[in-house]
């Protein structure tokens, strides 16, 4: 596994009600180098739970004398967000793993139309730094509600211009995706953060207007939900383990001295899929393919339907 860093808050502010915007520094230096689009995983004390949430870096990859993020307080949260926007404060120490990028820019793209739904405005920031260093052709269609969701929103504004399409959600405003992905011209991508809603309806879109699968990327903010409790038992050591209804699988086998290799912990990725031998499982990532998760399935975000499942480890 990746080395953890310890770092330091150096500043909070709130952007909107449910919006924290948290900066921090290496004590010991610099930051480890990041590309547009990456994400840390945070790691979070949360009494005798240790959460990883993932977030992306919205700060300038060019400088690497702090790190920055912004924080979603969400309404079923498992404790993250929560702990993030009412027990971080300036000064504090947090401990986060290494940069990862699984929504990388494409560097040979003609055109980049970016579309953002809320807090998935984050990866978009570093994006745009990218982007304007090189003198890229790019535009911005951002859906949010005004005074809730609208992070960022009058800084994209004054620096970006007419390349920022805002659709305020609470005044009626809609996001019409056929005519954004209409008429684009050859070599063009399209790259969408946001609910799950907006990333199916990008991708439903693209698909009925021809778009190649290999010109539209996409990164769904989503992690572990709380379900039923269940067991585990491990195939070739014979351990059972058991699984809170707080806990993800990929959580209690961490707990437990058990590392599986992850980057997202949020069922994007593929890195943790793990085979399954027995039980049956409700399956919520958006990687595997039907006879995939006839076979694996990932911890992260998966859970078993039943009081057990056995997996191949």
């Amino acid at each position: 596994m990746s080395s953890v860093l310890e770092v330091r808050i150096t500043d909070a502010k709130m952007l909107t009600p449910v919006i924290r915007e948290l900066t921090f520094v290496n004590p010991s230096g610099r930051l480890p180098g990041f590309s547009a689009g990456s994400h840390v995983q945070v790691h979070l004390p949360l009494g005798e739970r240790n959460l990883r949430n993932a977030y992306s870096l919205t700060s300038d990859p060019a400088d690497l004398h702090h790190y920055r993020i912004a924080v979603r307080l969400q309404d079923d949260s498992r404790g993250g967000s929560r702990f993030l926007h009412q027990q971080v404060q300036v000064g504090d120490s947090l401990r986060i793993s290494p940069p990862a990028n699984l929504f990388a820019l494409h560097s040979a793209a003609r055109q980049h139309i970016l579309i953002a739904g809320g807090i998935g405005i984050t990866p978009f920031l570093a994006y745009i730094t990218a982007l304007e260093q090189r003198n890229a052709d790019f535009e911005l269609h951002y859906a949010y509600r005004k005074g809730l969701t609208d992070a960022y929103t009058d800084e994209l504004q004054q620096r970006l211009g007419t390349c920022l399409h805002g659709y305020d959600r609470s005044a009626g405003e809609t996001l019409d995706l056929a005519a954004v992905l209409s008429a684009r011209p050859l070599g063009s991508h399209v790259y969408v953060c946001g609910p799950e809603r907006l990333l199916m309806g990008v991708k439903e879109q693209a698909k009925a207007l021809g778009w190649p699968e290999g010109r539209v990327h996409w990164e769904a903010f989503s992690g572990a939900e709380p379900g039923l409790p269940f067991s585990l038992e491990l195939a070739r050591s014979g351990r059972r383990i058991q699984v809170s209804a707080e806990q993800s699988l990929l959580e209690a086998l961490e707990s437990a001295g058990v590392e599986i290799p992850n980057l997202c912990r949020g069922g994007v990725c593929g890195q943790c899929a793990t085979r399954h031998l027995k039980g049956d499982i409700e399956h919520r990532d958006h990687v595997l393919s039907a006879a995939e998760q006839a076979e694996f399935l990932m911890p992260c975000v998966s859970r078993a339907c039943g009081s057990s499942v056995l997996l191949d480890l």
